[in-house]
């Protein structure tokens, strides 16, 4: 349950200000058309976690144990610094919808804009750290939709309004702990 919770919470408050989230706030002033761009939303976030939750299990087979604990440890630090730094959204990223529909467009730009993102490299870390890959993408999934559904029904018009600097240091201050717990042990009792 813990993997699940601090997945959703992590992803929920990193996605924040993130280039996908930008990207559904686009999606919605473009094609108000709230939900096809949700379910592609789910559609990529389940298939692109699920890819890097599989990586993240993967991992574990091969690393050994103290090995592993000092990359996950650098890794949720790196990601802190990370979260730090705001994103942009190209608009090359939303081209795509004139020949795919809301629907296909959605779910063919989020996987894409997903590819290397710190939410996607967050959920290699935690199903690494926390060994249950399926409670660990539940949790992003759901931490992405948390995040990015209300992007999608207000638009532009919340985006002024949510302290984006509060929200990066919230979210960068839990990876840092993380890395912090893990780099003195937490997950010890996982092999880690």
């Amino acid at each position: 349950m813990e993997a699940f919770l601090v997945s959703t919470g992590v992803v929920a408050l990193a996605e924040i200000g993130d280039k996908t989230q930008l990207l559904a706030f686009v999606l919605a002033a473009r094609f108000k058309k709230p939900l096809p761009i949700i379910g592609g939303i789910l559609l990529a976030t389940l298939v692109n976690h699920g890819l890097a939750g599989a990586l993240g299990a993967w991992i574990t087979e091969l690393v050994r144990p103290g090995v592993l604990r000092w990359v996950l440890g650098a890794s949720f630090i790196a990601m802190a610094v990370w979260t730090l730094v705001p994103d942009k959204i190209d608009d090359d990223e939303t081209r795509v919808a004139r020949r795919l529909g809301v629907f296909g467009a959605t779910l063919v730009t989020f996987f894409l804009a997903e590819m290397g993102d710190k939410t996607q490299i967050a959920t290699v870390a935690m199903a690494a750290h926390y060994g249950v890959p399926l409670a660990v993408v539940a949790g992003t999934t759901l931490g992405m939709m948390i995040a990015d559904v209300p992007a999608v029904f207000v638009g532009d018009r919340l985006s002024g309004r949510i302290p984006m600097k509060l929200v990066h240091t919230v979210a960068a201050a839990v990876f840092a702990l993380l890395g912090a717990a893990t780099l003195l042990g937490a997950g010890a009792n996982l092999g880690l």
